[in-house]
């Protein structure tokens, strides 16, 4: 089979719900991917940052082939021998009371927002059915029905509804708007992404976090930070928050805290938060697999033991000076944090982001493109120096052919 065979097939027999590259991957390692053709490229979304450490990192496969071999699954509803040893390793490491397992960023958001319900009528006094979460414009929290109830991407609520209840929608990165939402004695919670991935890269105002923090905190409300895309070292510190200094009340993680190898998410509280929760409501079969135990913990070590939060730091800082000197009609904007970044895209003789992506694949660079006007820059966490500028100047040259 050729590349156009496999697209093909995916085209006859899959939902037609995403709309990728024109590339078909077989191999990854490391910051690299190999199509079918053996092309190497850099990968530069890192699939939505799941693969911070880098692709089939060799210290978390083998977490996933021994236990593979051990035990998979065996539910909740019976006891095992790693799922503790994962529960004291993950609460120890982002500092929380307890964790609650999950499987995909979409469940741990859904676990947060039910967990912070669940606190509003049994801590805060709120009557039953009246307690709102406040949510931001340009948010992407997932994809469930609770979760597009949010959102104000069009792309994302059309034909969906009816909405669940109890929601109220801020502008992104204004105090003054939260300051005011707050003032309602029926909302329990702020949700918010310390910055926002889907919408473009956008990092609010230096200061917003801390300040925003500060008022869920006056007012009673709990905050929770959706770290799924910017947790584990993805901006520069293991979490975005950690550049404020926010301790979030609920943190919800994901994507990395797998390292790209199956789906594994969580949510962290301390008590009295997270034991408003007892036995039978809530859960999932998957949730806390064996398998999954072990592989989040080895994905965390290697996020500890090779200094990834750092590396982002260090490199970001090179990527965004290096994409800022360039000379080019079609970048209007560069921005992010640590190596999550962003750049605006101004269409130019009808040709746009999505032109710039396929220019940069046939150069052997892949990212795509969010909101059609912005193409999103994420490579994993293992990228090296040389390998970063080897990359910049793949897009340098992707850029010219636009002049």
């Amino acid at each position: 089979m050729n590349a156009q065979d496999y697209i093909n097939r995916e085209e006859k027999y899959g939902a037609h719900n995403y709309h990728p590259l024109p590339v078909v991957l077989e191999r990854g390692e490391g910051p690299f991917v190999w199509d079918v053709n053996g092309k190497r490229y850099f990968d530069f979304l890192s699939a939505y940052s799941a693969v911070n450490q880098g692709h089939c990192h060799p210290k978390i496969i083998k977490a996933l082939t021994d236990q593979a071999q051990k035990l998979t699954l065996t539910s909740r509803a019976f006891y095992n021998t790693v799922l503790g040893e994962y529960e004291e390793y993950v609460t120890k490491y982002f500092k929380y009371d307890k964790v609650l397992p999950m499987n995909s960023g979409a469940e741990a958001d859904e676990t947060a927002l039910k967990l912070c319900r669940k606190w509003a009528y049994k801590k805060k006094g709120i009557k039953q059915d009246k307690a709102k979460i406040i949510a931001c414009e340009g948010n992407f929290h997932g994809r469930t029905i609770t979760i597009i109830s949010m959102s104000t991407d069009p792309e994302a609520r059309n034909d969906y509804g009816p909405f669940t209840p109890g929601i109220v929608i801020i502008p992104y990165n204004d105090l003054k708007a939260l300051e005011k939402a707050l003032q309602d004695p029926d909302v329990a919670g702020f949700l918010v992404e310390p910055v926002q991935g889907e919408a473009g890269v956008f990092v609010p105002d230096e200061g917003y976090l801390k300040k925003a923090y500060d008022l869920c905190k006056k007012n009673n409300v709990l905050f929770i930070a959706d770290e799924v895309q910017t947790g584990i070292g993805r901006t520069g510190k293991l979490l975005a928050c950690d550049h404020e200094g926010v301790r979030p009340d609920i943190l919800i993680l994901g994507k990395a805290l797998s390292g790209g190898v199956m789906p594994i998410s969580a949510v962290l509280a301390d008590d009295e938060i997270m034991l408003t929760i007892k036995p039978g409501e809530h859960g999932s079969t998957f949730g806390g697999n064996a398998l999954a135990a072990k592989v989040a913990i080895a994905a965390l070590e290697v996020i500890k033991n090779e200094k990834l939060a750092e590396n982002a730091e260090k490199l970001g800082k090179i990527f965004r000076d290096e994409m800022k000197s360039v000379k080019s009609d079609m970048i209007e904007l560069v921005r992010g944090k640590g190596l999550l970044n962003a750049i605006v895209i101004r269409p130019k003789g009808g040709k746009t982001a999505w032109d710039v992506c396929l220019a940069m694949m046939d150069k052997g660079l892949i990212a795509k493109p969010t909101h059609e006007h912005i193409i999103r820059f994420a490579p994993p966490l293992v990228i090296t120096e040389p390998q970063l500028k080897e990359a910049i100047s793949l897009i340098k040259e992707a850029f010219k052919l636009f002049e």
